[in-house]
């Protein structure tokens, strides 16, 4: 796993967090630090989380092709 896929990774993780705070407080973080969900710094983290995801369902995929790289060598 590279530095990319760790800075995606957790990216990721911190939307999740906020995804939950909605869920449960009704509380959107990232909103109420920006200014609100339609102010342009907000709207720019929403777009960089959710390119961090499209990242990290690819390193799902990456994964199984690497073990199976792995189990064909030994």
């Amino acid at each position: 796993m590279n530095m990319l896929d760790r800075i995606a990774l957790i990216v990721t993780v911190i939307g999740g967090v906020n995804w939950g705070l909605v869920g449960i407080f009704r509380f959107d973080l990232v909103a109420w630090l920006c200014g609100g969900q339609t102010a342009v710094l907000a709207r720019v983290i929403y777009t960089v989380v959710a390119i961090c995801a499209l990242w990290c369902l690819a390193l799902v995929f990456r994964s199984q092709e690497d073990e199976y790289r792995e189990s064909v060598r030994s």
